[in-house]
Protein backbone atom coordinates (compact mmCIF):
# COMPACT_ATOMS: atom_id res chain seq x y z
CA UNK A 1 0.00 0.00 0.00
CA UNK A 2 2.82 2.32 1.33
CA UNK A 3 4.48 1.68 -2.59
CA UNK A 4 1.44 2.52 -3.92
CA UNK A 5 0.93 5.85 -2.78
CA UNK A 6 4.34 7.08 -3.70
CA UNK A 7 3.64 5.75 -6.97
CA UNK A 8 1.02 7.58 -7.47
CA UNK A 9 2.45 10.68 -5.70
CA UNK A 10 5.20 10.32 -7.83
CA UNK A 11 2.95 10.14 -11.25
CA UNK A 12 0.98 12.98 -9.52
CA UNK A 13 4.20 15.34 -9.57
CA UNK A 14 5.53 13.78 -13.02
CA UNK A 15 1.78 14.90 -14.67
CA UNK A 16 2.17 18.26 -12.88
CA UNK A 17 5.61 19.36 -14.00
CA UNK A 18 4.85 17.34 -17.53
CA UNK A 19 1.74 19.96 -18.18
CA UNK A 20 3.67 22.67 -16.77
CA UNK A 21 6.53 22.03 -19.49
CA UNK A 22 4.16 21.19 -22.36
CA UNK A 23 1.93 24.39 -21.35
CA UNK A 24 4.98 26.40 -21.43
CA UNK A 25 6.61 24.96 -24.73
CA UNK A 26 2.91 25.21 -26.12
CA UNK A 27 3.02 29.30 -25.39
CA UNK A 28 6.96 29.23 -26.89
CA UNK A 29 6.27 28.05 -30.35
CA UNK A 30 3.12 29.92 -30.63
CA UNK A 31 5.44 33.41 -30.27
CA UNK A 32 7.92 31.18 -32.21
CA UNK A 33 5.13 31.18 -35.05
CA UNK A 34 4.38 34.82 -34.76
CA UNK A 35 8.01 35.97 -35.02
CA UNK A 36 9.28 34.16 -37.80
CA UNK A 37 8.40 36.71 -40.93
CA UNK A 38 10.25 39.20 -38.40
CA UNK A 39 13.41 36.87 -38.46
CA UNK A 40 13.32 36.64 -41.75
CA UNK A 41 13.45 40.33 -42.38
CA UNK A 42 16.28 40.24 -40.18
CA UNK A 43 18.00 38.06 -42.13
CA UNK A 44 17.70 39.46 -45.26
CA UNK A 45 18.67 42.47 -43.56
CA UNK A 46 21.80 41.25 -42.66
CA UNK A 47 22.68 39.03 -45.55
CA UNK A 48 21.59 41.12 -48.63
CA UNK A 49 23.92 44.40 -48.21
CA UNK A 50 21.38 46.52 -45.26
CA UNK A 51 23.24 45.43 -42.58
CA UNK A 52 27.01 46.47 -44.45
CA UNK A 53 25.58 49.74 -45.26
CA UNK A 54 24.18 50.71 -41.81
CA UNK A 55 27.29 48.98 -40.24
CA UNK A 56 29.91 51.40 -42.46
CA UNK A 57 27.57 54.53 -41.62
CA UNK A 58 27.78 53.65 -38.48
CA UNK A 59 31.59 53.50 -38.09
CA UNK A 60 31.73 56.37 -40.32
CA UNK A 61 29.85 58.51 -37.42
CA UNK A 62 26.97 59.40 -39.79
CA UNK A 63 24.23 57.94 -37.19
CA UNK A 64 23.20 59.65 -33.73
CA UNK A 65 24.99 58.71 -31.24
CA UNK A 66 22.08 57.64 -28.49
CA UNK A 67 20.60 55.40 -31.39
CA UNK A 68 20.22 51.81 -29.49
CA UNK A 69 22.39 49.93 -32.44
CA UNK A 70 23.13 46.18 -30.97
CA UNK A 71 21.69 44.89 -34.32
CA UNK A 72 24.89 46.99 -35.44
CA UNK A 73 27.23 44.80 -33.15
CA UNK A 74 29.16 42.18 -35.96
CA UNK A 75 28.84 39.59 -33.49
CA UNK A 76 25.11 40.00 -31.94
CA UNK A 77 22.87 39.37 -35.06
CA UNK A 78 25.46 36.63 -36.30
CA UNK A 79 25.48 34.79 -33.32
CA UNK A 80 21.36 35.17 -33.21
CA UNK A 81 20.81 33.40 -36.94
CA UNK A 82 23.21 30.79 -35.74
CA UNK A 83 20.87 29.96 -32.42
CA UNK A 84 17.92 30.41 -34.62
CA UNK A 85 18.92 28.00 -37.21
CA UNK A 86 20.42 25.51 -33.94
CA UNK A 87 16.64 25.89 -32.93
CA UNK A 88 15.25 25.20 -36.27
CA UNK A 89 17.37 22.19 -36.61
CA UNK A 90 15.98 20.92 -33.19
CA UNK A 91 12.28 21.41 -34.19
CA UNK A 92 12.95 19.04 -36.64
CA UNK A 93 13.82 16.13 -34.69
Amino acid sequence: MNSQIKRIERMERILDEGKMVVDNLNRALEEYKHIQSEIKELQNYYENGGWMEDFKDDEAGKLPKDLKRGVLSEDSIYNFLSDYDEIKSKLRV
